[in-house]
């Protein structure tokens, strides 16, 4: 696969619609902690939350099928070796993550006993029983998982940051929309 020269309009779109839809996730899993228990507001948070991630799982599916069609641009040639390699771990990590997160979503709805619901247009019954035990530890793991994607994608911003202001090269611009 030849690598790409620049991001297409639908890449760049994708990227920052994902990178949107992860804050709103991560907003709308404390957005609940404003109401008290049993409070229907709470259930219409996690319903939001839960049609937001399968929204999230469908995109990163077209993502990662366009990453592997077009591939993407190829890093600066004066890039080290070390920072080269330290951007595709930081993108497979990255990737990793946003395949990783709705999948524990996904599962953690049906362990609990939950319809899945796309903003109640296509439902989704449990295939399975309801599970304490194995619902506590991929809600464990998704947690993880979502912080670990904070984490990432701030290092990921820092980095783009870092090429734009201090190396002034294109890493950061071919990313931005209307840029070409």
């Amino acid at each position: 696969m030849a690598l790409a020269m620049t991001y297409t309009s639908t890449q760049k779109f994708l990227h920052w619609t994902l990178f949107a839809l992860v804050v709103l996730l991560y907003a709308l899993t404390y957005g609940d902690a404003f109401y008290p228990r049993g409070d229907p507001a709470v259930a219409f948070f996690w319903r939001l939350h839960i049609s937001f991630g399968l929204l999230l799982a469908a995109l990163v599916f077209w993502r990662v099928v366009l990453r592997g069609l077009r591939g993407a641009p190829g890093l600066p040639s004066e890039m080290p070796a070390v920072e080269q390699a330290a951007a595709k771990i930081g993108h497979f990590i990255l990737y990793a993550l946003l395949i990783a997160i709705p999948v524990l979503g996904i599962l953690l709805t049906w362990f609990r006993g939950d319809t899945l619901s796309f903003f109640g247009l296509l439902t989704i019954p449990a295939p399975f029983a309801p599970d304490r035990v194995t619902s506590r530890t991929i809600r464990e793991l998704h947690s993880l998982c979502a912080n670990g994607i904070l984490i990432m994608a701030g290092l990921h911003a820092m980095a783009a940051l870092y090429h734009h202001f201090i190396r002034r090269d294109t890493v950061l611009t071919r990313m931005l929309p209307r840029n070409r």
